[in-house]
């Protein structure tokens, strides 16, 4: 009954307008175990105007257990496995606590955006160029594919 309660609230909490110019998340399965956002790249990086969609897939455990998440858009990003969509960030494995919602995970993933993580890599090739210092060709790899991949126009 937790967890129902729990997921009934996020959905409530999701309608909220607060985050509604870089992130909407949506319940999409009546069992509330799937779930779906569109995180919006922000100015000054290069996914600028591009729109990444995200899966979030909810365990029957939950808020105990972390949920499952994976960009469908492909993203060029030291932290996101560019195949699979994986991604590494310690709120989705070793520091999770109940105390995290699914739009907290959303405004993590969001943050990871801005703030690449290239110490430990999914994405080598991503990684590999930051941390050697090279942000331009970063940049330009990144932005190419936010524009190829996530809707993101050539000119912003």
């Amino acid at each position: 009954m937790q967890f129902r309660n729990r997921l009934l609230k996020e959905i409530k909490d999701a309608q909220s307008p607060q985050d509604s110019d870089s992130i909407a998340l949506r319940c999409i399965k009546e069992d509330m175990l799937c779930w779906e956002a569109n995180i919006k790249g922000s100015p000054d990086t290069p996914y600028d105007g591009a729109s990444f969609l995200v899966k979030l897939n909810v365990p029957r455990d939950y808020p105990l257990a972390p949920p499952a998440a994976a960009f469908v858009s492909r993203i060029f990003h030291p932290n996101v496995h560019f195949s699979t969509g994986e991604i590494c960030l310690d709120i989705l494995k070793t520091e999770w606590t109940p105390a995290w919602t699914l739009m907290s995970v959303c405004r993590a993933i969001h943050s990871l955006l801005v703030h690449p993580e290239a110490s430990s890599p999914l994405n080598c090739d991503a990684g590999n160029l930051l941390r050697s210092g090279d942000t331009i060709a970063f940049d330009s790899v990144a932005r190419y594919y936010a524009v190829e991949l996530a809707g993101a126009s050539i000119e912003d």
